[in-house]
């Protein structure tokens, strides 16, 4: 399976001489191209779905309610099922989950590409959150067993990672071409020629792997996981429109109630959902948390500023995508970068210099005028370049970093805590500072000369209603309404912006002061400091090689069983990733 073979390489904490994990060759290369599809997919899908939203707004007329729900019920949907899928595909093939899954949201994507109503589409998206689910675990997790050499790995991750940024700018001049040329409804199809793709190159190249020794799943648990996710988002996305009330405080009671029983439960069970002890290790803990941070803002950023160019500014769907693409190239070209940059300085250094990167990109959207397209044009384009930019470096080492700290034999779980706090971030990013937007845009545009309270009451639905709203009224009054809906929707845009530089800042200030004086974890085995018997040493859960035998971080994962020079079968499959039988 390797094109080379490893000899004696790196020591333990304790001295013990380690054999270095076997280099990934032709095969695993070529695996990881076609793992990266699945990725584009969905960074696509999710794009694609921004630049819609003026169509579906004219053409299905959401509420303003209904309009939140089709953008974020498939980050819900699949931020709750990650966990249950990541440890699926432990269990019963990460290939054979990424098969089904792709089956299915192909399966999906027909029924969103047809919706007749907000309420038929609200339901598709849902199904393409499930089915999403088994989607990003299973490359991810893959991913960890195929490159079992840090530094390997690590830019295999860039380039996974750079797919997400890549199917980003793809997004937009795909969506935009499309949009111009035909339905909202062909985003979504746009999907089936992937799905093929995926469904015909997966078993020709990609060995399947799996943890023999894996239990079974606790049903129970996988209830828990997705019945204290959707109360505790529904609670915040009402917090945000609607202010402080019963139903927001018991929706987010119930919520974290329940979410506290899920890891009381997953403490008592041998095979839990999640290994809940991998968060007393500080960089895997402090990485999930970034990830979370820094999806937030860019996956809101996406949503506004989308609507700001079409709407605002008068920008083509076509253009609009051309203006976001510089950033998500960079997005891309930094991800790469931040390989070599990780070699020299510390994790600390350039998440938290990432992090500081994106959060001046928000304080440039502070800046976009309510008219003059030109400079709103350049103010976007800078912004969002700073912000993907920033997000690129971040998102690579992170990842890296959560994905060493993971034992092989736990890569699916510990890939859905990271796609977890992916998705989740993108869906809270929607659901908060999309709700702050919509409830400023509201409160700002309460009424309008010579304009019907009625026209007014539609406009302040969305952007896309008022612009319905000012269509049907024509004239002065029409203009006027539109004017003042372009107004209101701007400010609120820059106290969007303010916020999320508040929240970037803090996400920095954080990761200085828990990750300073570790290294750079996600290229190298060494430990964080710590005393023992408090999780962050050389025998916790985040520690390579944790039972200190030779070799063992090596082949606990290795599919089919290639391990490095010298091992045997027995050695090869006793961790067990491998499915010697799945290829």
């Amino acid at each position: 399976m390797s094109s080379a073979k490893a000899g004696t390489g790196p020591t333990d904490a304790h001295g013990r001489d380690r054999a270095a994990p076997a280099l990934a060759g032709p095969r695993e290369w070529a695996a990881l191209a076609v793992l990266v599809l699945p990725v584009i997919l969905i960074s696509v899908d999710s794009t694609v779905l921004g630049f819609a939203v003026p169509a579906l707004s004219e053409d299905l007329r959401p509420t303003a309610g209904q309009l939140l729900w089709i953008v974020d019920v498939y980050g819900f949907i699949l931020a709750g099922l990650l966990v249950t899928m990541g440890s699926l595909g432990d269990r019963i093939g990460r290939r054979r989950l990424l098969m089904i899954g792709s089956a299915a949201f192909g399966a999906a994507s027909l029924i969103a590409a047809f919706s007749p109503t907000a309420e038929t589409l609200i339901i598709a998206r849902a199904l393409l959150g499930l089915a999403g689910a088994s989607l990003m675990p299973s490359t991810l997790s893959l991913l960890r067993n195929i490159f079992l050499d840090a530094r390997q790995r690590l830019l295999a991750i860039a380039i996974w990672a750079s797919g997400f940024s890549g199917g980003a700018a793809l997004g937009p001049i795909l969506g935009g071409w499309l949009l111009e040329h035909f339905s909202w409804g062909s985003v979504f199809l746009i999907n089936l020629p992937v799905m093929v793709l995926i469904l015909v190159l997966v078993p020709l190249l990609v060995r399947e792997s799996r943890n023999p020794e894996a239990g079974r799943l606790d049903l129970l648990s996988a209830v828990l996981s997705m019945a204290a996710m959707l109360p505790a988002v529904y609670g915040i996305k009402k917090l945000a429109t609607e202010g402080f009330g019963v139903v927001p405080i018991a929706s987010l009671a119930v919520g974290f109630g329940l979410g506290y029983l899920f890891v009381r439960r997953q403490r008592q069970l041998d095979d839990p959902l999640i290994d809940v002890d991998l968060f007393r290790h500080r960089v895997f803990s402090v990485a999930v948390a970034t990830n979370l941070m820094i999806v937030f803002s860019l996956v809101s950023s996406l949503f506004f500023l989308t609507q700001y160019l079409q709407l605002v500014l008068g920008v083509s769907p076509m253009r609009a995508g051309l203006v976001l693409v510089p950033g998500l190239v960079l997005s891309v070209l930094a991800g790469l970068v931040a390989v070599r940059l990780s070699r020299r300085l510390s994790l600390a250094a350039v998440i938290g210099g990432s992090l500081l990167t994106t959060a001046s990109g928000f304080a440039v959207l502070v800046l976009a005028p309510e008219s003059g397209v030109t400079t709103g044009v350049v103010t976007v384009a800078l912004g969002f370049s700073l912000i993907s930019t920033g997000a690129g470096f971040a998102e690579t080492l992170t990842n890296g970093a959560i994905m060493s700290a993971a034992p092989p034999q736990r890569a699916g779980a510990a890939s859905a805590i990271s796609e977890t706090a992916y998705e989740l971030g993108a869906a809270l990013g929607v659901a908060v500072l999309g709700s702050v937007l919509t409830a400023s845009y509201r409160s700002q545009l309460t009424g309008v000369e010579d304009v019907p309270a009625e026209a007014v009451d539609a406009a302040r639905e969305t952007l896309g209603g008022a612009a319905n709203a000012a269509a049907d009224l024509g004239g002065g009054a029409g203009d006027a309404l539109m004017g003042a809906a372009r107004s209101a929707f701007t400010d609120g845009m820059h106290l969007t912006s303010v916020i999320a530089v508040v929240i970037v800042l803090a996400a920095a200030t954080q990761v200085w002061v828990l990750l300073r004086g570790l290294g750079n974890p996600a290229v190298d085995a060494s430990p964080e400091p710590s005393a023992p018997g408090d999780g962050n040493g050389p025998d916790a859960a985040g520690a390579p090689d944790a039972a200190g035998a030779p070799g063992a971080g090596a082949l606990a994962g290795a599919p089919d069983g290639a391990g490095p020079a010298g091992s045997t079968p027995a050695a090869g499959s006793a961790s067990g990733a491998p499915d010697h039988g799945g290829r």
